[in-house]
């Protein structure tokens, strides 16, 4: 009896001690995070996301015997969307940006410091790891008039919606030798610009011919985008554009290129800093005369509300 009772005492503990080993397993089980890299419904070859951002500031001063504005306030929005595809060797990246800035002063009224619409698609097929054979297109233009402004009470029509917008066709290949890193490359890629306002047609702006709406190029494309964490905290994004017309000035290279760092405060307080530069050739509204090229350089700091929409 007392071997009995010993081998029943033994035959619980081992049990027991299966049953904790079971437990364990099925609570680090639970735990386990699921890898989101692999797909394992067709609804996983696509990633689709955005964000939405927008910054407001105001002032205001009364008997400042520094002078100023009595009232100013600024507004900035900026909207993405992007979706991504992957799936064996086809990718096919998808984005929107959108970026609106008004600022209204007692003594300026309103006037626009931002407006852009860029949308860009890129469908690829994968050579090896880091190259794939692609194709792009590319369109950038604005919504609104805008204008510059020799002195206080004269405005100067300098754009506005599809004046000018540029409409870009690119094959080529695309490199990625690190992660977050594209590199696309074109030796032979079709640019159209169009300039649809009458009055900045007829003027010869942007490089389209006077009295006409529309001019196409032919040369050679580059553009590289990069995205890392600077820290926990600070996001950055970078877009650089470089096109060469074979047919006109090949060696002065039109540049584009866009910064955006954003600092999380909060959970939806962020600080951002947007630097933003253009050079063409074409643009020739610069200098004493109003005949030269210059780079363009826009620069936005703002502090706002900034959200992640998942789609």
């Amino acid at each position: 009896m007392k071997v009995l009772f010993i081998n029943v005492c033994l035959l619980i503990t081992v049990y027991a001690a299966a049953q904790d080993s079971t437990m364990q397993i099925l609570k680090s089980e639970a735990v386990r995070p699921i890898p989101r890299s692999a797909p394992d419904t067709i609804h996983r070859n696509w990633i689709k996301g955005g964000l939405f951002n927008l910054n407001i500031a105001q002032g205001s001063l009364k008997d400042w015997a520094a002078g100023g504005d009595n009232f100013t306030v600024t507004l900035n929005l900026y909207v993405n969307g992007h979706a991504f595809y992957k799936k064996g060797k086809i990718s096919w990246d998808n984005n929107i940006d959108i970026n609106l800035g008004y600022l209204n002063t007692t003594t300026l009224g309103t006037r626009k410091n931002d407006d852009r619409f860029d949308m860009l698609s890129k469908y690829g097929y994968a050579l090896n790891k880091n190259v794939s054979l692609s194709a792009l297109f590319n369109f950038r233009t604005q919504f609104f008039n805008g204008f510059s402004y020799p002195n206080d009470s004269t405005r100067v029509l300098t754009s506005s919606g599809l004046s000018p917008a540029y409409i870009l066709l690119s094959p080529g290949f695309d490199f990625h030798p690190v992660k977050n890193l594209s590199i696309f490359i074109s030796p032979f890629t079709s640019r159209w610009i169009i300039v649809g306002s009458p009055t900045l047609s007829k003027e010869g702006a942007y490089g389209v011919d006077s009295g006409k709406y529309a001019s196409d190029e032919i040369g050679a494309f580059g553009t590289i985008s990069y995205h890392t964490n600077l820290g926990k905290l600070v996001t950055y994004n970078t877009r650089l554009d470089l096109f060469s017309n074979y047919e006109h000035n090949a060696q002065d290279v039109d540049v584009y290129m866009t910064n955006l760092f954003a600092a999380r405060l909060g959970k939806v307080i962020t600080a951002t800093w947007s630097v933003d530069m253009i050079y063409d050739d074409d643009v020739r509204i610069f200098g004493p005369n109003h005949d030269s090229p210059h780079l363009q350089l826009r620069s936005l700091v703002g502090l706002g509300v900034l959200f992640k929409l998942g789609m």
